[in-house]
């Protein structure tokens, strides 16, 4: 059970690492620090529904299974 769980473990890691670097950075760099403005434009009126949020909502999960098994992993229970 324990080994099974460390798989899993590890393939969710890798789908975390994937996510995180499929998204796009919400600064713009130097930019930002100076206060730079940022346009209102039809994509961040949509933001809910893009594919940005899909990978914000797939990032969420993706951790969240990771601390769970990571408690899982390293409780008594499956020693």
């Amino acid at each position: 059970m324990k080994t099974a769980l460390t798989i899993i473990f590890c393939i969710i890691c890798v789908v975390i690492m994937v996510l995180v670097l499929c998204q796009e950075a919400k600064d713009n760099g130097l930019g930002s620090l100076a206060g730079g403005a940022s346009a209102e434009t039809y994509w961040s009126k949509n933001k809910g529904r893009s594919k940005e949020a899909y990978l914000v909502l797939a990032t969420t999960i993706a951790v969240a299974l990771f601390l769970l098994l990571a408690l899982l992993i390293s409780s008594k229970f499956l020693n």
